[in-house]
C-alpha cells in the first residue's frame, strides 16, 4: 500500500484518524469529533472536516492527549508498520511526579491493620481524615 504525500490531497479527519488506528471504528473517530475530543489546528472539528498534510492533530482520549503532526494519507485501513508513516508523534513524555508512589503489601499478608492504616495515611500526608461521631 503506497502512502500519498502529495500537497493538494485532503481526507475527511474521521477517516484520517481511522485509516491511522488511532481508532478502532471509524464510528468512534466520529464520535470523538462530535464530543469535542478532537482538534485540528487548535480548534474543535466535526467529523467530516478536511486535513491536509502539515496539520497538527490533538485527540484527548483515555484520559491523555496525544498530538499527531499529518504526514501522509491512505485510502483504507493498512497494517500498522504503514500507518505509523502517516503521522509524526509530537506527544511530549508524560511527568514522571504525576505518577504517584502506591503502597503494597506482600502477598499473603491479609488486610491491613489499623496501625498500619495510620502509617500509611501519614506516608501520604492525608490531612482530611473522617470526623468522629459524637455519640451523646
Amino acid at each position: 500500500m503506497e502512502i500519498d504525500r502529495s500537497e493538494h490531497t485532503h481526507q475527511r479527519i474521521d477517516v484520517w484518524l481511522w485509516t491511522t488506528r488511532m481508532f478502532r471504528t471509524r464510528n468512534l473517530a466520529t464520535q470523538a469529533c462530535r464530543s469535542g475530543h478532537v482538534q485540528l489546528d487548535g480548534q474543535r472539528v466535526k467529523a467530516a472536516q478536511k486535513v491536509s498534510l502539515g496539520q497538527e492533530v490533538r485527540v484527548r482520549k483515555a484520559g491523555s492527549e496525544f498530538i499527531w503532526k499529518i504526514t501522509g494519507f491512505v485510502p483504507t485501513r493498512p497494517q500498522a508498520s504503514i500507518a505509523v508513516q502517516c503521522y509524526e508523534d509530537l506527544t511530549p513524555a508524560p511527568d514522571p511526579a504525576l505518577r504517584g508512589f502506591v503502597p503494597r503489601r506482600d502477598k499473603g499478608m491479609g488486610r491491613p491493620t489499623k496501625k498500619d492504616r495510620r502509617e500509611m495515611e501519614k506516608f501520604r500526608g492525608d490531612a482530611a481524615k473522617p470526623a468522629r461521631r459524637d455519640h451523646s
